[in-house]
């Protein structure tokens, strides 16, 4: 008998391979091209960077260099630091301030308040040139505090003893495994009222306010925009599109200026393939982590 020739039926899976690869790419260019037009770069011409704070503040590298981008951009003449904040930690918020401090010396920085910018985040706001608010705007806030829990009731209940071995009477200060002393109180207010006279005098001395008026509004309240323009808090009452306007003018750029803006970056390339949602769920569970955190609110 003669050898029988086996006909194989031709395989498809290296064909739907390179569908799927194909597919991929074009996902991948797409993203790539919505972020370049997300950059907002405007084309030629000089225009009006603006860098927004939303949220809390619990770190400045991202902001800090965002604004060092701007400040390197030729083509960047003014800044608007747009704001909608609560506040924050009170370390992240100071390097903020004082890194929009340093490039409005540079550049002008207009400070445009969206639905709240209260404690560190009127604080940071107190850096640029120019403050304007909408009139509905919630603002103010300006004090510190300091909290965190005690659990030494919950752990006796369970069972659970904690033995701490420390150099000094005050370095457990804050742990939440014993009660709290009249030194702990005393040592930790003596920090409270440092970092506000801290705030205190940075109002007083960027609004140019006595420091008994700053003193007699910054006991905690929060102010409308437009209670904050007749105490002084504020410059005007605007929207964005006016600090724009405003940021073209203090930047002598002739007609409507252009904007542009930093995408806003993802957190892996899994979370910058799927969307914001997963990085959005990391920030929260991190955020929440420590125990107790310095807050300007």
């Amino acid at each position: 008998m003669g050898q029988t020739e086996l006909i194989h039926p031709p395989r498809k899976s290296g064909r739907w391979l390179w569908w799927i690869l194909g597919a991929f790419a074009l996902i991948i260019v797409y993203k790539i091209g919505s972020a370049s037009q997300g950059a907002g770069s405007g084309g030629l011409g000089e225009k009006v960077g603006i860098i927004v704070v939303e949220g809390p503040i619990y770190t400045s590298e991202k902001t800090v260099k965002d604004l060092d981008k701007f400040q390197k951009r030729n083509d960047i003449k003014a800044l608007v630091l747009r704001i909608n904040s609560p506040g924050g930690v009170v370390g992240p918020t100071q390097e903020i301030f004082e890194k929009v401090k340093a490039l409005s010396l540079i550049k002008p920085v207009v400070s445009s308040l969206g639905a709240v910018a209260a404690s560190g985040g009127y604080y940071i706001a107190l850096a640029g040139d120019s403050i304007l608010a909408n009139g509905g705007t919630i603002l103010g806030s300006i004090g510190v505090i300091m909290e965190y829990p005690i659990a030494r009731g919950l752990l006796e209940k369970v069972g659970v003893e904690f033995e701490t071995i420390k150099s000094g009477e005050l370095k457990d200060t804050g742990s939440i495994t014993r009660a709290v002393t009249s030194r702990d109180r005393q040592y930790l207010q003596g920090v409270v009222d440092d970092l506000y006279a801290q705030f205190v005098n940075a109002v007083a001395v960027e609004r140019s306010l006595p420091r008994t008026e700053v003193e007699v509004l910054a006991d905690g309240r929060v102010f409308t925009g437009i209670q904050s323009l007749s105490l002084g808090l504020i410059d005007g009452i605007g929207t964005l599109e006016d600090a724009v306007s405003l940021a073209g003018r203090l930047g002598k750029i002739s007609g409507d200026p252009r904007t542009v803006r930093i995408p806003k970056k993802r957190s892996s390339f899994v979370d910058w393939f799927l969307g914001d949602r997963v990085g959005q769920k990391i920030n929260t569970v991190f955020e929440k982590i420590p125990a107790y955190r310095w807050h300007m609110e």
